[in-house]
């Protein structure tokens, strides 16, 4: 039989002057007191912090070696204790990568749904992606012009781990050869060992076909071989080059289910995967997945624009540049037409552009004077913030990596804008939104939208589940008065109690019965007008079959608990002792409760007759005797600094004079 309370006998973690006290289980009780009298010490310290222990003592030996030891709490007897979870008031992590989506699990089911019911369409022309017939496929092969040589390949695996001998052993069984196994291809008679833990693309090699009017009949056979051991997806690659590749670049990806027939562009079926910024299938490649990128700034670079480029205005090329280098740099100031010995501040933009981007694609020409003569070749310039990304990826060594990085900023990203994803994962849409765009409104919008979200009978049968977790996960956040921030917005730049309220949604969104909640003070940071949502959320996780502790100081808080544990008298050595314990009646009638006395009425906070001015803080600093700084280049302006009372003092720091060294040495202003 479920105990109907929770026993705490002799504790006495921190200041807690041995505490025992009996707790109801499925209540709301509220621990309250003046800072310091022992509420968290009971709650986090002794309750939680049991609760954590007996769980990892409830596992296997093997799982408890990497999970490491908890201490026991100073506390004699705990009884009646239910898996505990503590919902505290600090940041969710420094993770980027999280974001509210992510954390109460929003965007998971956002995948889903935009991976079922959503509409492709093409990031070129931005038409809707309809489904190309075989024949169609076929006519795509037979146009490549009679005589080339194609080979047709079907995707199997896409990014999965595994061995996969299983499929190895069904492909030989089907007549097949050979495979390209991450890029390079592997005959299927071979005993194939592939790592187990390591994500593989795998493709059945099914022709190698010379296109001609003759083989017209064998293409059509190949194409529907390839799209029926290929998912309806086949790859075509010329011949004429190399099999073995990692890369797509000059592959045509030809689908019989998604493909804009006006540009000719085959896509990928969408997967829940291709919706997630954390995963290669989905993510923008260009900056990883996390919408900014952190790289060389150009107004950094050329610090002393009065320099030409071959002075090295910028300034992280370092070296001198020798002859080798000079005649790329000339070839380049060749192609576009200006001079490189022209100070950098006079250069135009045309010419800044292709010395530090480069110039494309295009083909320059590079003269190498020698006593013999020139000798001229040819190739592409990939510009000189291409050089410096190289270097500072392979330094090794932190002052050298810190060196280049005085000259890095975090930027946008120039290919996804900062919407984290690819761009057919940004082409497809749910009522007129793509994920990116649904991500960016506010709680309260994103709310709205999907109660107005219009779908087809069957897109309503796919979606009906997963749109109705979103709506009662969107709920939830604005229940704790988050309805404010959008689903985008990113882990470290949430407050405490922010944190706090959307892990406390989550776990009401989870639906867990018969567990021992511990919160610590949910209502910092918000709004009086929402307190009441919080506390109506709160009241459901205690209906669902929980025990929720709240460690809080409010009084509203206070008068809607179930029960109230007052902790005092006073803090530090001088609290540590339950001063009261009942509902609110009982401790505005206890005589020792400070918490009481103000519940009732009997003491209170007097409102200040007069307030005290508020001042700037330049006029803070003038009326303290401060002046301004001047200006210098780098420096923020009117920073304050002290009067000095003469010359500036000189400190020396570093090594002593005459030990084979000059001794470092940094200008301190003088004191009043």
């Amino acid at each position: 039989m479920e105990p109907s309370s929770i026993t705490i006998r002799g504790a006495r973690e921190h200041n807690l002057k041995s505490v025992s006290l009996t707790l109801p289980r499925n209540r709301l009780i509220c621990f309250t007191g003046v800072s310091g009298s022992g509420k968290s010490s009971l709650a986090f310290d002794t309750l939680y912090a049991e609760g954590q222990r007996r769980y990892i003592e409830s596992l296997s030996s093997y799982a408890r070696q990497f999970m490491g030891q908890l201490a026991k709490p100073d506390v004699d007897l705990v009884t009646g204790l239910s898996p505990s979870i503590s919902i505290q008031q600090k940041t969710s992590g420094w993770n980027p990568r999280s974001t509210v989506g992510t954390i109460t699990q929003v965007h998971d089911f956002l995948r889903v749904l935009y991976a079922r019911v959503g509409t492709q369409h093409c990031p070129d022309c931005d038409r809707p992606i309809s489904a190309q017939t075989r024949e169609q496929i076929a006519e795509r092969i037979v146009g490549q012009g009679d005589g080339a040589k194609v080979i047709i390949l079907a995707p199997v695996v896409r990014g999965q781990k595994g061995e996969f001998r299983d499929l190895f052993d069904d492909l030989r069984r089907q007549g097949f050869a050979r495979a390209r196994v991450d890029g390079q291809v592997v005959a299927l008679s071979d005993e194939l060992q592939l790592k187990r833990n390591i994500r593989h693309d795998i493709e059945v090699v099914v022709d190698r076909i010379t296109v001609g009017p003759a083989a017209r009949s064998r293409v059509v056979e190949s194409v529907e071989t390839a799209l029926r051991v290929g998912g309806e997806t086949l790859i075509l690659a010329r011949a004429e080059g190399t099999l073995d590749r990692r890369s797509r670049e000059g592959e045509l990806l030809l689908s019989s289910q998604y493909a804009c027939t006006a540009c000719g562009i085959s896509f990928a079926p969408p997967s829940p995967q291709m919706f997630s910024f954390n995963s290669p299938a989905g993510m923008c490649l260009t900056c990883d997945g996390m919408g900014t990128r952190f790289d060389f700034d150009p107004q950094r670079l050329a610090p002393r624009p009065r320099r030409s480029f071959l002075g090295l205005a910028i300034e992280p090329m370092r070296t001198r540049i020798g002859r080798w280098r000079r005649h790329i740099y000339e070839g380049v100031a060749r192609y576009v037409g200006f001079d490189l010995k022209t100070p950098w501040c006079d250069l135009p933009d045309k010419a800044k552009q292709a010395l530090l981007y480069g110039t494309g694609d295009a083909h320059l020409t590079f003269e190498w004077r020698t006593s013999g003569g020139v000798w001229r070749h040819g190739g592409t310039f990939a510009g000189v913030i291409a050089e410096l990304r190289e270097k500072h990826k392979k330094a090794r060594s932190p002052l050298v990596r810190a060196f280049y990085e005085k000259y890095m900023t975090q930027t946008g990203c120039p290919d996804c804008t900062g919407r984290r994803l690819n761009r057919q994962a940004l082409a497809v849409r749910v009522g007129g939104l793509s994920i990116a765009e649904f991500s960016a409104l506010s709680i309260d919008a994103a709310c709205e939208c999907i109660a107005r979200l219009e779908l087809t009978p069957t897109q309503q049968v796919i979606a009906e589940e997963v749109v109705k977790e979103i709506r009662g996960r969107l709920a939830f956040l604005q229940n704790v008065g988050l309805g404010y921030l959008t689903l985008d917005r990113t882990a470290p730049t949430l407050s405490g109690g922010e944190s706090q309220r959307i892990r406390l949604a989550g776990q009401i969104g989870s639906g867990l019965v018969g567990v021992l909640y511990v919160l610590d003070e949910p209502s910092v940071g918000l709004h009086a007008r929402d307190n009441r949502r919080l506390l109506d959320s709160l009241e459901r996780l205690r209906d669902m079959g929980n025990t929720v502790i709240v460690v809080e100081h409010d009084e509203e808080t206070m008068r809607c608990a179930d029960e109230i544990v007052d902790f005092g008298p006073g803090p530090g050595v001088r609290g540590g002792e339950v001063v009261a314990q009942g509902d609110v009646g009982s401790i505005m009638r206890c005589p020792n409760s400070v918490t009481g006395a103000f519940l009732s009425g009997q003491q209170s906070i007097p409102v200040p007759v007069t307030r005290r001015q508020i001042t700037t803080r330049a006029a803070r600093n003038a009326k303290m005797g401060r002046v301004a700084k001047r200006a210098k280049p780098g420096d923020p302006a009117g920073r304050p600094v002290r009067k000095s009372g003469g010359k500036s003092d000189r400190v020396r720091v570093g090594r002593s004079p005459g030990r084979g060294r000059a001794a470092a040495s940094q200008r301190v202003t003088g004191g009043v």
